[in-house]
């Protein structure tokens, strides 16, 4: 009884120093967190026969990265064939184009942009403002970033919709797996499937660690391990990619005026 009393006691203290952890994260980094609103004409081919084409909106979350207005955000995300391609490999064929772009930012103003740079093995769109900001942005600094160990604990940081007027959300998870080779990255428990792709991933010190976005392995190849089995048997699956190589990424992000 005295064990169970002393339990009582402490749980709930420790769980208000985690959701103040949390919350300071919140205060510190929720700016860097924008929406990218996205206009996409989308054209399928089922077997070789043309199929439908529409336009849609869509939005996806950013992380701002320079004070610029750089922006990062998952390609998955913005680019529709990116997923169809491996869920329906010689089944599907998928082309899309981005007709309009803006990032959102979170005081509400929007910055016309374009994709400059894309990164299909890593799953990363770099995004750049085509005007100007009239001030500098607040933004991550991915040099200063926190390494993660097995079954640390993390905050991912992400947007709403807009049936939720974009508001900021966040979830606490922990790094399930850490995988080498071919290249590093923190695989995520269950909390992230319900937060959203290009979210930034901080460790409890407050530094980022990483970008939660989507691996996927090449068209045509399975595979039934994993930690989320129904993905993983589609050949894909939520990861954190480390800061450090998003850092290296972005360095070969032309300016605007350069890009294709």
């Amino acid at each position: 009884m005295a064990l169970l009393l002393s339990l009582s006691l402490v749980l709930p203290a420790w769980g208000d120093e985690e959701a103040q952890a949390g919350r300071q994260i919140i205060n510190k980094w929720q700016d860097t967190v924008v929406t990218v609103q996205l206009v996409i004409k989308t054209s399928m081919v089922f077997g070789g026969e043309e199929g439908s084409k529409r336009e849609s909106k869509a939005e996806a979350t950013g992380t701002v990265i320079d004070p610029s207005g750089l922006v990062v955000t998952s390609l998955s995300a913005t680019s529709p064939e990116e997923v169809f391609g491996s869920m329906m490999p010689g089944e599907m064929d998928v082309s899309s184009e981005i007709t309009d772009m803006k990032i959102l930012l979170s005081d509400g103003k929007e910055l016309p942009a374009k994709i400059v740079l894309r990164d299909r093995d890593l799953d990363l769109a770099f995004i750049r403002p085509t005007e100007k900001p009239a001030k500098p942005l607040t933004a991550i600094d991915l040099s200063k970033a926190t390494k993660l160990a097995l079954l640390d604990q993390t905050v991912i940081l992400y947007r709403l919709g807009t049936v939720a007027s974009r508001a900021v959300a966040a979830c606490f998870d922990r790094v399930q797996s850490i995988v080498e080779k071919p290249r590093t990255f923190y695989v995520p428990g269950l909390p992230s499937m319900g937060a959203s792709l290009g979210a930034p991933v901080f460790a409890m010190d407050t530094n980022v660690s990483g970008l939660l976005l989507l691996r996927t392995l090449p068209t045509g190849m399975s595979d039934e391990g994993g930690v989320f089995s129904g993905m993983s048997g589609m050949g894909m699956m939520y990861i954190v990619l480390p800061a450090a190589d998003i850092l290296e990424a972005a360095k070969q992000a032309p300016k605007v005026e350069e890009a294709d």
